[in-house]
């Protein structure tokens, strides 16, 4: 069976510029350390689950429609046009789509979207073609998984594979719960606040018993402890439209067909890669 492998790309730019240990500039000078963990991540992700295709997304500067439905979701991220180049994650950004093209691995960015949902069209559309490994930190992921597919959370020898039997262990629901779930504990990453009196193990009991947020909100009377039920029917709005935040389902045009995905490893090591796009 095919496995596509979807990365996500500006997550693992952050997570590896602000991981790395030190500042780290080639003998031009140029600082390359977010292209040599972006490359080194990416290509012990590749040599761990093997994938025949891959997709590398990217976030776009464009506007977000979700903010249309609250002014407040990622109000919290900081701008980085403002911000000198090197403390700019972005600033790196051409190096490491010059290395992406030159392992050959399809790339791109959103342009009236966010990677959040190009991921999730192609877990949907070719879920049952193909085993889908999602790379990211971002939670939001959870919502996709089932038997066949999985995210894949990166730190190094401390890697996990999340399965829907992690999810049933870490939060006591099932993945199809999770958009639910986060929309009663809300999401500081993403600055969309729950309903107060609501913290994971509260939320699970509730979709434990009710199923679904919906059914929580058209039956939110029989809540038995007077605290939780007047928070939820207070909120009621608000959670309405975290779930329109949080609920992935986009299966709008993607930027590649499974075909041009396709990918085979060579075995080429990170400095390779640096020497072939001219930063070693």
């Amino acid at each position: 069976m095919n496995r596509l492998l979807l990365v996500d790309g500006s997550n693992l730019l952050f997570q590896m510029f602000f991981g790395m240990p030190a500042r780290i500039v080639n003998g031009q000078g140029k600082a390359i350390q977010g292209t040599l963990g972006f490359v080194g991540a990416l290509l012990k992700i590749i040599r761990r689950t093997e994938p025949t295709h891959i997709a590398v997304l990217f976030d776009g500067e464009h506007e977000n429609e979700r903010s249309s439905l609250d002014t407040d979701y990622k109000a919290n991220r900081v701008d980085y046009s403002q911000t000198p180049e090197e403390e700019n994650p972005f600033s790196q950004l051409d190096d490491i789509y010059a290395s992406l093209d030159f392992l050959g691995i399809k790339h791109t960015e959103t342009t009236d979207c966010e990677t959040d949902d190009i991921i999730a069209g192609y877990a949907l559309t070719f879920g049952n073609k193909a085993e889908i490994i999602i790379s990211s930190f971002d939670s939001d992921f959870f919502q996709l998984i089932n038997d066949n597919v999985s995210v894949l959370r990166y730190r190094g020898d401390k890697t996990v594979i999340c399965t829907p039997e992690y999810i049933k262990e870490k939060f006591g629901i099932t993945p199809e719960q999770y958009a639910d779930f986060k929309s009663l504990t809300g999401d500081a990453a993403d600055n969309i606040k729950g309903a107060d009196k609501v913290g994971p193990k509260t939320a699970a009991l509730l979709l434990n018993e009710f199923g679904t947020l919906a059914n929580i909100l058209a039956n939110a009377e029989s809540i038995k402890k007077p605290s939780v039920r007047n928070s939820i029917i207070r909120n009621t709005e608000k959670l309405k439209i975290n779930y329109k935040l949080i609920k992935l389902g986009n299966t709008e045009q993607l930027p590649f067909g499974l075909r041009e995905l396709e990918y085979s490893y060579s075995g080429i090591t990170t400095n390779e890669v640096l020497k072939g796009i001219g930063l070693r």
